[in-house]
């Protein structure tokens, strides 16, 4: 068996893997901050914007505007937190989920042609095969 230079490897991965997803992006329609802040709402719940802030390593300020353009858009809705009446939690409304679905469903449509148009049925089958041992690198 030929030795692997793992390095290379690594490398050569990172860069794929980023350019795959730098190429996936181009199919959103909304700006990447806010995709973003809906992301981290559908996976973790209502959060403040303090917490949206830190999770996305911006200022307040910032995902304020972000959180501003949410809401005139009507793709998250503001609530009372049930603990701090000071504190308001921004939760994704049904068309903030429907957004993030509708570009989630965009990206695999894109992905499943690329797959579909570029390799061939063997190329497929390691792909799949592939995808299994990537999962288990985004695990460790």
């Amino acid at each position: 068996m030929a030795e692997v230079d793992i390095v290379r490897t690594a490398s050569e991965l990172r860069a794929a893997v980023g350019g795959l997803v730098r190429r996936a992006r181009t199919t959103d329609q909304l700006p990447m901050a806010q995709a973003a802040v809906l992301g981290y709402l559908d996976r973790e719940g209502p959060m403040t914007t303090s917490e949206l802030a830190r999770v996305q390593q911006v200022r307040h300020q910032s995902m304020a505007r972000t959180v501003t353009l949410l809401v005139a858009q009507d793709l998250v809705g503001q609530q009372p937190h049930p603990r701090d009446g000071r504190k308001t939690l921004i939760a994704l409304t049904m068309a903030g989920r429907e957004a993030l679905e509708a570009r989630r469903g965009r990206r695999v449509d894109w992905l499943a042609d690329a797959i579909a148009t570029e390799l061939s049925p063997a190329e497929q089958v390691k792909l799949t095969q592939a995808v299994k041992l990537l999962a288990r690198l985004a695990a460790h």
